[in-house]
């Protein structure tokens, strides 16, 4: 028994020293280091503690670890690249935009310039817009658009003004540039002549080559009204692939004389559609467009002058090209006034725009009762409509007999009794 009970009491203390032994393992508590002082001494103030008081050594530095950032978390302008492209694209965009600009009105002013004391010899006013006094006009040049300037000249016989448009390539726009890349345009002139009534006979004709005359047969109300068929121009012996429209035949020899033959030879390119018309209405209108009253047809003198730059011609040597392109403008302005149709084509062109007036009227009469009828059997369907909400069987036959007979007497013909005395 002795032996038994030393024994359990050697297990006793076993059991004791080993209850706390686990806080003397290092793994336990993570962070906490033994050699600092983690008593608070505010914890215990009832009971002081005496203790020595020394020096508390710093702790050591910890030297600093260069973390390993990972590779998709690193700057790397590779994966920005669209980004990138975007804003170069923006920078160019904005670049071109404003060059562009810059050069299109130092174009308008030069052409402007150079012509100007050409066109003050012929009008008394140029660059009058008719909206402002002539004390108030500064610059004559009027901007419709970056790539669009017009101005307007009156004060000359034999017509009421001219309005000069000049259509530049629009090298403001980006996506314009490279379209004039990939097909090549011109820079171009138009220009308008608005003449007098009593200044012009009546006829239509049109010289254009193959490109813009494809396009005004097909746009151009007067010329797809009165002569649409076109024919080649190398009868007249004119250079390169024009097409001439022309609603009587002698009109088109009259106009082509030596001295507009000789503009087409020593400019066949830069001549690209001359239009003489006395129904002038603009472009053809759509099918459900189609106007009420007759349009009142205007005389006019249309002119499209391409400046042609290139490689072999600058800037000023086109625009001085187009000089004696618009002393023709004044020539053919004078030419028709004093031309006369004769008596055969006179009488033809009349006949012509007395059939059109007559198709005008039975087109649009056709269109009135076309809607008329859809009207009336609009109404007619909303009166059966009706009849079908009655309720009484009685008052629904009726009904319906009374609406026949009213339809019935409306189709009969209707007679006028003449009463003899």
């Amino acid at each position: 028994n002795i032996v038994e009970d030393e024994e359990a009491e050697a297990e006793v203390e076993t059991e004791s020293e080993d209850e706390f032994s686990h806080f003397e393992d290092d793994e336990e508590f993570e962070g906490f280091n033994p050699r600092e002082d983690h008593e608070d001494p505010d914890e215990f103030y009832n009971e002081p503690k005496a203790r020595p008081e020394k020096a508390t050594p710093n702790p050591p530095k910890q030297p600093i670890k260069i973390v390993n950032i990972p590779a998709h978390l690193r700057t790397n302008w590779e994966n920005y690249y669209m980004e990138i492209f975007m804003i170069i694209g923006i920078i160019v965009y904005f670049l071109n935009f404003f060059t562009g600009k810059t050069k299109n009105q130092k174009i308008a002013n030069q052409w402007f310039n150079s012509h100007r004391g050409m066109l003050e010899s012929q009008f008394s006013l140029v660059g009058d817009d008719g909206n402002k006094n002539m004390e108030d006009i500064q610059e004559p040049l009027t901007k419709e658009s970056e790539n669009i300037f017009t101005f307007w000249c009156s004060g000359r016989i034999c017509c009421e003004g001219m309005l000069v448009e000049l259509k530049l390539l629009k090298r403001q726009d980006l996506v314009g540039v490279i379209s004039t890349a990939m097909k090549p345009a011109h820079d171009q002139v138009h220009v308008r002549v608005d003449m007098s009534p009593e200044d012009m006979d009546s006829f239509i004709f049109c010289i254009a080559n193959k490109k813009s005359s494809l396009r005004l047969a097909k746009e151009m109300n007067d010329l797809a009204t009165y002569c649409p068929e076109r024919r080649p121009a190398d009868k007249f012996d004119i250079p390169g692939s024009y097409f001439i429209m022309s609603e009587v035949a002698e009109v088109a020899s009259a106009m082509l004389d030596a001295k507009m033959i000789s503009m087409f030879r020593k400019y066949p390119d830069a001549i690209d559609t001359i239009h003489f018309s006395d129904q002038f209405t603009g472009p053809k209108p759509g099918e459900d467009q189609q106007p009420l009253e007759l349009p009142q047809g205007k005389q006019v003198l249309i002119f499209v002058f391409n400046i042609m730059t290139g490689k072999d011609k600058t800037l000023e040597e086109a625009i001085e090209d187009t000089k004696p392109l618009m002393q023709l403008v004044f020539y053919c302005l004078d030419k028709v006034k004093r031309y006369k149709l004769s008596r055969e084509a006179k009488t033809k062109a009349d006949k012509n725009r007395t059939r059109v007036t007559e198709n005008h009227w039975r087109s649009i009469h056709a269109v009135k009762a076309e809607k008329a009828a859809e009207e009336r059997e609009k109404k007619r369907r909303e009166i059966k409509e009706r009849i079908r909400e009655i309720e009484d069987p009685e008052k629904q036959r009726k009904m319906e007999e009374r609406e026949n007979r009213r339809e019935k007497k409306k189709s009969q013909p209707k007679m006028k009794q003449l009463k003899v005395n």
